[in-house]
């Protein structure tokens, strides 16, 4: 497999998170939560300036809390101009939902409680996959919110016409974070904490996406050296328990610890790598592992996605910068950037 050449698409003063597309093609990311921003959810304007997204009004923190954003990290477009955006809830202490955006008409579509059985004290409800087809949704639940060390990461299935929802595989192996450090440039990613101390980061199962015949979810954990895939039937059979479905988790390929996930018509699966500034790319072939697109400037790649050109967009977070990980006198690099790069021909 070769070397994928990515390009800066955007750059913004303001940290990122990660982006999905509109119907008319205008970028919209997530700034991170951990940045603490004033807006949560932003598109890039056609001069290349950020804009409150959806509208300056769900993006103030005021009045009914099922009607702004308060800690959006995870986003997804659908086929029907719909930006999706999972609200945690966290920075205020807000029940967690998702807001539905038509970007064709320029109107809330819903807003899809989490029901609060499905999470826990330390629930980051984080990246999630849109299944049309059978009307669900998959969500990653980092299990690394309120001091959460990832070992109570779990999946959510949400069914989107009850609105009802069921916890899977909390602390399962693929699941959980492994104990193993993050490590950039020799140090260890650690947290601060309130008391002036830093703890290791852990993070339980993130990146996670479907395949083209919607057979098989690919997941990991962000601290995790492993890709792993469950069949979605077997997810949503009611006959097995936790212990019956984890024994149908497989453990699919090598990589390093990783965030984003995205996979093409071939299977091959395309993912964020955090250590290494890198894309990876695990074939579907052979289950082979490389990273055909590295850059200095790529510091912690968080979100990836396709844009409706069919190339693979990367927003990078330089997530160990943040005030809530930074050791002192650490600061981000601006201009946060938005790589560009066309996959290999005839995989999108």
């Amino acid at each position: 497999m070769s070397k994928l050449d990515a390009t800066i698409y955007a750059t913004s003063d303001t940290p990122l998170g990660n982006g999905a597309f509109t119907a008319d093609g205008r970028l919209v990311v997530s700034h991170h939560p951990m940045y603490g921003t004033p807006h949560r959810v932003s598109v890039f304007a056609a001069d290349g300036s950020l804009l409150p997204f959806p509208n300056l009004r769900w993006n103030t923190p005021e009045g009914d809390p099922s009607r702004w954003l308060d800690a959006v990290l995870g986003l997804r477009d659908d086929r029907h101009g719909r930006i999706w955006l999972a609200d945690m809830g966290t920075r205020s202490g807000i029940p967690a939902k998702f807001v539905v955006w038509d970007t064709v008409a320029d109107v809330m579509d819903r807003v899809i409680p989490i029901p609060p059985d499905a999470l826990t004290q330390f629930s980051e409800p984080n990246d999630f996959v849109i299944d049309d087809v059978r009307g669900k949704l998959y969500i990653a639940d980092e299990g690394a919110g309120g001091g959460g060390d990832g070992s109570r990461a779990a999946l959510i299935v949400l069914d989107l016409e009850t609105g009802e929802a069921r916890r899977r595989l909390e602390g399962y192996d693929g699941i959980h974070a492994e104990r193993g450090p993050l490590v950039i440039d020799g140090h260890a990613v650690e947290r601060n904490n309130p008391d002036g101390s830093r703890t290791p980061l852990h993070v339980g199962v993130d990146g996670i996406a479907m395949d083209d015949a919607g057979e098989w979810l690919y997941l990991s954990p962000l601290n995790g050296r492993s890709l792993w895939r469950l069949r979605v039937a077997e997810l949503l059979d009611p006959a097995l328990d936790d212990p019956a479905l984890a024994a149908r988790l497989e453990r699919y390929a090598d990589k390093p610890n990783s965030g984003g996930i995205w996979i093409d018509h071939n299977n091959d699966v395309y993912l964020t790598v955090i250590e290494t500034n890198a894309v990876g790319r695990i074939s579907g072939a052979d289950r082979s592992y490389d990273e055909p697109v590295m850059r200095d400037d790529m510091f912690w790649p968080d979100g990836l996605m396709q844009g409706p050109d069919g190339a693979l967009y990367v927003v990078v977070t330089q997530l160990p910068r943040s005030p809530a990980l930074a050791a002192s006198g650490e600061h981000p690099v601006l201009p946060f950037k938005v790589f560009r790069f066309e996959p290999e021909q005839g995989t999108t």
